[in-house]
């Protein structure tokens, strides 16, 4: 079946390509009684969305989302949820060149072998405005999870060889959303930047790293043997455009670790809760929450799409060189960020209720 949607009882399939009319998704399985507007979930996708700052692409696109389906007088009402933005400074005219041709790194010659054809308006539906539609079913998930007291964040934590060296547990999302890069540490955000800058200057582009949160998730989450928590996790992030590794709790810091030092010792608190010493299991054992914080990293590529000279081949098999045009992100993390917490909470809010059936 085509995998365009993900989730089980709470199931969200997305539609749309970059430089078609819109991009939406429709939520099913969502709780009846959740009290949500279209101003909430706009605050998430004004966090996603292009012309932030000079450090993203240009695209001047305002991302409006509107309620279709599945909400009456602000609350959902248990059916459908229909979620829906139009895309406004479309440009197909900046593409014309690549009709023929396969971008580096991009998903050109993967789709075309695929379907034997592919919209080349800016990746299409291979691109990343389609995340803008994971981001509005992931702030009604948020708004859900709240109310069980979970929490869910997530922080630049290193653009190209710039690391952020700083606990997650002193984090909180007004520093987070302080400055331009998303980086909770002022002074390394200022160098982010600043690298950002000299890529842009360059025409070219910088990966990096995201580091995400969830605390306060109860004891229990998680489905043996293949819906494991952090297998859904891990199939949630890699789903992100970009994305090239996951890695929960230790990761693979754990691989020069003994397991004397990395085995999470139990002990009962002063509340009479059953807690472990360290976490370096990430809040997830036998792909089950364990209630402890689960925290992961996520590695993001450098943006494919660049203004440097680079040879590729067209649909003769012709050899030819690309020098890309259009707008595009120098860094995507910044933009990442939202895009990440959804994700976690749209898995999280699907485990949570079939934990709760």
């Amino acid at each position: 079946m085509p995998g365009n949607s993900i989730g089980q009882l709470f199931r969200i399939t997305t539609f749309g390509e970059s430089h078609g009319g819109a991009v939406g998704c429709v939520v099913d399985g969502c709780p009846s009684g959740i009290k949500i507007t279209e101003a909430e979930i706009q605050k998430e996708m004004d966090r996603r969305k292009p012309g932030q700052s000079h450090v993203t692409t240009p695209r001047a696109e305002t991302d409006e989302i509107s309620i279709l389906s599945g909400v009456y007088e602000g609350v959902t009402t248990g059916t459908p949820i229909l979620l829906l933005a139009h895309n406004k400074d479309i440009r197909p005219e900046d593409y014309n060149e690549l009709k023929k041709l396969y971008r580096p790194g991009h998903a050109d010659y993967t789709y075309q072998q695929k379907y034997g054809v592919r919209d080349w308006r800016g990746s299409g539906r291979a691109s990343a405005r389609e995340t803008l539609a994971r981001v509005a079913a992931g702030a009604i998930a948020k708004k859900y999870l709240a109310k069980k007291n979970i929490e869910i964040f997530s922080y630049v934590q290193q653009v190209g060889n710039i690391k952020a060296n700083i606990d997650y547990k002193s984090v909180d999302i007004e520093q987070i959303e302080s400055n331009i890069v998303r980086c909770p540490d002022e002074e390394t955000a200022k160098q982010m930047i600043r690298l950002i800058e000299e890529v842009k200057a360059d025409n070219d582009s910088v990966g990096g790293i995201i580091f995400g949160v969830i605390k306060n998730c109860p004891v229990g989450l998680g489905e043996p043997v293949f819906d494991k928590l952090s297998a859904d996790l891990g199939k949630a992030m890699l789903s992100i455009n970009a994305v090239k590794g996951f890695e929960i709790g230790s990761g693979f810091s754990s691989v020069s670790m003994r397991g004397s030092q990395h085995n999470d010792e139990f002990y009962v608190d002063e509340t009479g809760n059953i807690k472990t010493k360290t976490n370096y299991a990430g809040g997830v054992l036998g792909g089950i929450s364990t209630g402890e914080d689960i925290y992961f990293r996520v590695a993001i590529k450098p943006v494919s799409t660049i203004s440097k000279p680079q040879k590729t081949i067209d649909l003769d098999n012709e050899e030819v060189e690309l020098e890309a045009t259009g707008r595009h992100d120098p860094c995507v993390l910044p933009r990442a960020i939202p895009i990440v917490d959804a994700m976690s909470a749209l898995v999280v809010m699907d485990h949570y209720l079939r934990h709760n059936i």
